[in-house]
């Protein structure tokens, strides 16, 4: 059961580092329950870290008594929103936004879903969009934007800038978004947007909307985008994106990558990314200066919150039992067939050929299976000690494998430093 924090929402939020800008009067609207919707563009099957503290911010109105609908762009992603974006995105086609809809709108249900609390409301704003006509959409909408302050936006002067320019098609994104709000409005009795602090620009269509249209007025709320201490947006590795659905990144390397974030954004990323009280990070952030320090500490206390939102108990579980069996290195975590079947369930094995594997150089194996883009790259991180072959360190750039290699004569478990492991498994 969800307990209900009766404390205002905005002091918890703004002492967690979680807001931006928010509109005049806010604070006030929210004394009583409000609707609060978050949107997000299906531009692939899946959430990116990047996405997660817009989650985290829903939950917190969640557990504060409000009501909260995430709404998945199958219309608006149809366009493509500008806002930081220097060039224009490729369009999808219908049944690759179709396939992404239907995905994040799945994984939003498990995410926003409290037992005991308001069930969210996932909504797809193509069902209203998609069957507006041309001709309405401007005789009733577009009348009620003027061009001098769409300009004025952030997002379509910096592209009007740029050697690209912007196309009409993402110039009216703005106009889709705003009249996105004011049918939630009425239609569901939203009276909040929030969103990451590009977006202003789109909620303040919204709110001027509603405004000339001479409805009740509307609230916005930003947070600030989930940056490194160097700047740097987090949602991306050199491996690609952070992503959140298991089926695009594993519990297990979800766990591992919050893991190894550096000292200097912990104590932020518990801020905003986890529910852990105040005091307590406090605490945290306290024994990380102390001599008795032991290092990662914070890093696991960070990994295992935001796994367990993100992927549930069961996810996390599946984190640490992957964890502890594949430490490369220990040498006390014996590999067995029993061990190594039970890792099966949390990290799908690689199935090869005993061919494909037995009097094959390391280099080319750990090649074929993707530990690493080239065999230059293999014998390289030989050389610096991060190539592991069943938990013990590759030594030797030359060595080829054999028969002796095969745990229980079917498994090997190959690993790049802490970053990669990958379990395969022989057929036939």
């Amino acid at each position: 059961m969800i307990a209900m924090i009766t404390r205002s929402v905005v002091d918890i939020l703004q002492e967690r580092g979680c807001i931006e800008t928010m509109t005049p009067g806010l604070e006030e609207a929210l004394k009583k329950s409000v609707g609060v919707y978050l949107g997000f563009d299906p531009t692939a099957d899946s959430l990116h870290l990047g996405n997660l503290m817009g989650l985290v911010m829903l939950s917190w109105f969640q557990k504060c008594g409000h009501r909260v609908f995430a709404l998945a762009g199958g219309a608006t992603g149809m366009i493509g929103d500008p806002s930081g974006k220097s060039s224009e995105r490729s369009l999808l086609d219908d049944e690759t936004l179709a396939h992404n809809v239907a995905s994040l709108t799945k994984f939003l249900k498990k995410i926003l879903f409290v037992q005991g609390g308001v069930a969210p409301l996932i909504l797809n704003n193509n069902d209203w969009l998609g069957e507006m006509s041309l001709i309405h959409f401007l005789r009733d909408v577009g009348k009620l934007f003027r061009v001098g302050p769409m300009i004025a936006k952030e997002s379509v002067r910096a592209r009007l800038q740029s050697e690209e320019g912007i196309s009409f098609t993402e110039f009216s994104y703005q106009i889709l978004q705003a009249y996105d709000f004011c049918f939630l409005h009425e239609h569901h009795g939203v009276s909040l947007q929030i969103g990451g602090s590009d977006q202003w620009g789109n909620i303040t269509a919204g709110i001027e909307l509603q405004r000339k249209r001479g409805g009740e007025p509307l609230h916005g709320l930003t947070f600030p985008l989930l940056t490194r201490s160097d700047g740097k947006k987090f949602g991306k590795t050199e491996e690609g994106a952070i992503w959140l659905s298991e089926e695009r990144l594993s519990p297990y390397d979800f766990y591992q990558i919050l893991v190894r974030i550096p000292d200097a954004d912990v104590i932020s990323l518990l801020k905003r990314l986890t529910f852990l009280p105040l005091g307590e990070i406090a605490t945290i952030e306290a024994e990380m200066r102390a001599a008795h320090y032991i290092p990662n500490s914070a890093q696991k206390r960070l990994a295992a919150e935001v796994t367990r939102f993100v992927h549930g108990e069961e996810g996390l579980a599946s984190a640490l039992r992957v964890t502890a069996g594949m430490a490369p290195g220990e040498s006390g975590v014996l590999l067995t067939r029993e061990s190594l079947e039970k890792l099966e369930r949390d990290i799908p094995p690689i199935a090869l050929l005993r061919s494909e594997v037995v009097g094959v150089s390391f280099a080319s194996f750990a090649v074929a299976i993707g530990l690493a883009p080239s065999k230059a790259e293999v014998v390289r991180l030989i050389k610096n000690g991060g190539a592991y072959l069943n938990n013990k360190r590759v030594e030797d750039p030359q060595l080829v494998l054999g028969e002796k290699d095969l745990i229980e004569e079917i498994y090997l478990l190959a690993s790049a430093g802490k970053k990669r492991r990958l379990l395969v498994k022989l057929k036939g």
